[in-house]
């Protein structure tokens, strides 16, 4: 890729990550951190004892990245859905819980920098089937439910580019 069409992408993919809400972007930051092993997440991103045991179980629920990362590039054939959709639903259940991930699109970016390329064609269906889950409180449901478009859900393909830009924890200097 040339530098100014990496550069270009770039761009798009820093004002998509600005278009999400504080809460999505400070939870996309907190996840990267957990799931690609960045940074001590306790330290980073726990502010109270709450935020402390979210972080723990994440990191408990996140070790099935490892399979996913294995499975994804793979997936072909009915026999992959069990292997591949089981771990994918349960961690997108996991972060939809959390409430602070609110729409498709904030979902698909974090899940694009989690688990690649190759994720795209699984998520439609993972989070509408987590979306609709009885662990999810009915008006959070409809939320999520409403926020994925049909052009998302229907896409006829999916791009094999890997994202390039991968938010991170920002300390805010005192004045």
């Amino acid at each position: 890729m040339s530098n100014s069409r990496t550069a270009q992408v770039i761009l798009a993919e820093l004002r998509e990550f600005a278009s999400f809400t504080p809460c999505e972007q400070r939870y996309i930051r907190r996840s990267l951190d957990v799931g690609l092993g960045r940074a001590d997440a306790f330290r980073l991103w726990a502010r109270n004892g709450e935020e402390t045991a979210s972080i723990r179980q994440q990191y408990v629920v996140y070790q099935d990245l490892k399979l996913l990362r294995q499975e994804l590039p793979n997936a072909e054939g009915l026999d992959c859905i069990e292997r591949a959709m089981g771990p994918l639903m349960r961690v997108t259940t996991f972060d939809l819980a959390q409430e602070r991930i609110s729409s498709f699109s904030a979902y698909r970016f974090l899940y694009e920098r989690l688990l690649g390329a190759e994720v795209r064609p699984w998520l439609p269906s993972a989070f509408c089937g987590a979306a609709a889950l009885p662990q999810i409180r009915p008006d959070r449901r409809k939320l999520l439910l409403q926020s994925i478009s049909e052009a998302a859900a229907t896409a006829p393909g999916w791009s094999g580019r890997q994202p390039v830009f991968y938010p991170e924890f920002v300390e805010l200097e005192a004045a």
